[in-house]
Formats: C-alpha cells, structure tokens, sequence
C-alpha cells in the first residue's frame, strides 16, 4: 500500500515549492474523471522536466507509477497533502488589521490549505469596527504573546508596516510562533528553528517591471 513519505526537511526547497502546483493540476484532472496520470504528462502540462516530475513524486510517495497507466490521480493527491500537512489544522493568527491584513482575513482559501486564522491583531482601537462581523476576532495587541501560547499557535502572518514588522516578529516568537509569513517589505531576523517566509510585493513588481523594460 502506498503512502506518503515524511519529513519535509529531507527535500529540497524548490520541490516544495512545486508540490503545490502538481497538487492543483491533479485536482483539476480529478474533476475531469481521470483516475490516472503519468509523469511525462504532469510535466507537459506544467512545463517541467519528467526526470524532475519523478523525482519530486518519489520524495512524498512510495506509490510507484504503473507502465502505460501512470499514478493514481487520487492516490497521489492524498500523498501530497498529507506531506504538505494540508490534511491538519494549523491555526494562525495575523497582525495588522490595515486593507492588506482584511484581504487576507476575508480570503477563505486558507481552509484547502489546512489553515485557519483564528485571530487578528491591531494597534488600532477601531480595527474591528472596520472589518465583517463574521470575520476573526481583532484583538489589541497586548493580548498577542499570551495568545499565541495559550492556543499552542504556530503560525504568524505580519502585514504592519516596516518600521513595526521586526518588534511584532519577536512577539509573535516569544509566543511560541515557530512559522512566519512577513508582507512587510523589510528583511527580519528570527532565531534558529524559526521559519520565515517573506512575500515582498515591491521586489516581485521590480523583477515585472525590469523584465517588461527590457522586452520592449
């Protein structure tokens, strides 16, 4: 019986990186009725090297590939979200209840990713007032790292302002925090054991912008 392997740490960062997208491909085709898939196909389809296709499948699976008929198209999709933990609860909390913190408390896509954002946190008295009342709590800030330990969360997503983004990373480790996902465009320091993510939105809009300068 296959099943999925574990222990992200034993593969690379840009296989975790594409596991999301073979995850989306292979539920769309589960929607078409296909109950197998091969490898040459995922990787035409997602513009990948096959050898690569295998290799990253290998390492979070030991379903095998059956000549002429490929993975298990469910089977496979249940490996992957299992390894990626997509099949658990993660609860997080967010900080910084401004228009980019309510777009991500609004975005009900984080539940297919085993993700629930149980808490928001704000400086601004008023924050709650300004979002749905059926969104997570906006709590003021005082209530953070006590918060974070009393829920066991593990997970922090950070959408201050820079000047703010370094004091509220090192509230959310003394929480317990041991995952963090920084929008704010400024580089962070987190002590070892600690995993920061950072989505820098002005460096992804230079790289459009240089690349859009030089073609035309």
């Amino acid at each position: 019986m296959c099943s999925a392997q574990t222990g992200v740490r034993s593969i690379s960062k840009q296989t975790l990186l594409r596991l999301p997208m073979y995850l989306d491909y292979l539920k769309r085709l589960q929607g078409e009725e296909a109950a197998h898939i091969s490898a040459p196909k995922i990787a035409a389809a997602l513009g990948l090297n096959e050898v690569q296709v295998r290799k990253d499948i290998a390492a979070v699976s030991s379903c095998a590939g059956k000549p002429k008929t490929g993975f298990e198209t469910a089977r496979l999709i249940r490996d992957i979200e299992a390894f990626l933990g997509y099949d658990s609860v993660n609860e997080a909390v967010l900080v910084g209840a401004g228009k980019l913190g309510r777009a991500l408390l609004g975005y009900e896509g984080f539940a297919q990713f085993g993700i629930r954002l149980v808490a928001a946190f704000d400086r601004n008295a008023d924050a709650a007032a300004m979002y749905g009342k059926d969104a997570p709590m906006i709590l003021p800030m005082e209530k953070l790292t006590d918060l974070c330990r009393r829920m066991g969360i593990h997970i922090g997503i950070i959408t201050v302002p820079a000047e703010s983004a370094q004091e509220v990373c090192d509230l959310l480790v003394s929480g317990g925090v041991r995952a963090i996902w920084n929008f704010a465009p400024t580089h962070l320091h987190v002590p070892e054991g600690v995993l920061l993510q950072n989505e820098n939105i002005a460096s992804s809009l230079a790289v459009l912008s240089a690349h859009l300068k030089q073609s035309m």
